[in-house]
């Protein structure tokens, strides 16, 4: 890391900066080729709202790694499965589609999709998802079952979980080559999520980062979250990033004006600064 010192400092110093401005709490760790660079109350528990379908993709994907589910398996989509918010699904007028394993996945991780999270439980029941991110050794990174198993919460995580599940994608340790090709193709795709980190970047400069991020709101309080990985343009993972931040305001604002997000958009041109 010693060639991108200047850069690194850079972004400690953005990261100092941008936070402060945005308020709220801040929980982080961002590492610049594999050496952590920014840790910010890293270990604390928290809502990951969205950011957990990472690990449910995870979760789904690892099974399908063990031969134990196709990718090309069908579920149907049903009307009592729609969720609204974020996603697709809910626009439709009628359903009844017949969906694959890898559409859903695409959905929960391109367009965030909250439907495509009761169609993973159908695949992967809650209490199997703990089982499997426990196994990779995410204790902290938790999906919370309800009364029906093929239904859950999004739960807990930690930056500094999320921050390993990441490099571990990158690095091609947590998934099989194949599944996790498909996972970091989908975050990287030009359809997905740009008012954060990829927001002040060229189209080139987008395709070298795959990105989830994470909003809701709780008792007037807002919580934007985004994390993911900046590639080098010759394909090398060389920045992973967790940025969680809760207890913000402005909670009906979940645009790039929100003071959080704008912070993820500076950040996102100080990592491309350390590639």
């Amino acid at each position: 890391m010693s060639s991108a010192l200047p850069a690194v400092t850079g972004l400690r110093r953005a990261y100092a900066r941008h936070t402060r401005r945005a308020g709220g709490d801040w929980h982080a760790r961002v590492s610049v080729a594999g050496e952590v660079a920014v840790r910010d109350d890293d270990e604390r528990v928290i809502k990951g709202y969205s950011i957990q379908k990472l690990a449910v993709a995870v979760a789904l994907l690892d099974k399908a790694d063990r031969g134990e589910l196709g990718l090309g398996r069908r579920v149907r989509l049903e009307a009592s499965d729609v969720l609204g918010g974020s996603g697709l699904y809910h626009l439709q007028p009628v359903w009844g589609d017949e969906l694959t394993a890898a559409g859903v996945v695409t959905a929960l991780l391109l367009v965030s999709d909250n439907t495509a999270v009761r169609l993973c439980g159908r695949l992967v029941p809650a209490a199997e998802i703990n089982e499997i991110l426990a196994a990779k050794g995410f204790v902290r990174t938790r999906v919370v079952p309800v009364d029906d198993p093929a239904r859950f919460m999004l739960g807990d995580t930690t930056a500094a979980e999320t921050h390993d599940l990441l490099a571990r994608l990158a690095a091609g340790t947590l998934l099989g080559p194949d599944t996790s090709a498909f996972m970091l193709r989908v975050l990287r795709a030009a359809a997905g999520y740009h008012d954060g980190v990829r927001r002040d970047m060229s189209c080139a400069q987008r395709s070298r980062v795959a990105t989830k991020h994470g909003a809701d709101h709780e008792g007037g309080r807002a919580a934007r979250h985004e994390a993911g990985i900046v590639f080098t343009p010759d394909g090398t993972p060389a920045v992973v990033y967790s940025l969680f931040a809760d207890g913000l305001g402005d909670a009906a604002d979940y645009g790039p004006t929100h003071p959080a997000v704008r912070a993820h958009a500076a950040l996102g041109r100080a990592m491309l600064k350390c590639c």
